[in-house]
């Protein structure tokens, strides 16, 4: 790994944690450390796994996992990419309306289904401070253009967190960054997004 990506990968994985934790951690003291995967749903994701591989390992995913199969994306995610997944914990499904995530796994809605997980997806690895760079760049926003066609805007929120706004106005934000894949990246997400239509 670069040495500038794993320094990205180890602030990035170190400021979610001081979040988490309440405590606080310098810059300098994070790309001292030494850490080869990001824990996500209490499992340790392996940069030389993909995208599939590490996601069935997570338990805040499995609701995510479930709904890939549904949608036959399987073999699509475990391609050689990269794609950048925002993927949703298990709670962001959850807070859909009552019947939504039962409706959308069902055979007869797999378009549907399918179109809602790729506006989940973005071709190429953007990393933290790839999309920091593109939010700069946009001067203050960043227009991605997801796999299923649709587009997200990237936004900072405060110094180091990022936010995504969905085609209907509802923001999510980004949870656990750089969880980095053999194909990518996954940028974890508290909400689900919703494409228009």
């Amino acid at each position: 790994m670069k040495r500038t990506a794993l320094k990205t990968q180890l602030v990035a994985s170190l400021l979610t944690l001081a979040f988490a934790g309440n405590f606080t951690i310098s810059t300098a003291q994070a790309a001292s450390m030494n850490q080869d995967s990001v824990m996500v749903g209490g499992q340790s994701m392996l940069p030389s796994k993909d995208i599939i591989d590490n996601a069935v390992n997570s338990a805040d995913h499995t609701t995510l996992v479930a709904a890939v199969k549904a949608a036959g994306l399987v073999d699509t995610l475990k391609g050689k990419g990269p794609f950048t997944v925002f993927a949703p914990v298990n709670s962001a499904f959850a807070a859909l309306p009552a019947g939504t995530v039962d409706t959308l796994l069902k055979p007869e809605n797999k378009a549907s289904l399918s179109k809602l997980l790729t506006y989940h997806v973005v071709a190429g690895k953007l990393d933290m401070a790839a999309l920091a760079a593109k939010i700069k760049a946009g001067g203050g926003k960043a227009e991605l253009t997801t796999v299923a066609g649709g587009t997200l805007w990237a936004m900072m929120n405060g110094p180091h967190n990022i936010t995504l706004k969905d085609e209907k106005g509802d923001v999510a934000d980004i949870t656990t960054y750089d969880v980095y894949q053999s194909n990518g990246v996954i940028q974890v997400i508290d909400k689900v997004l919703m494409p228009k239509g």
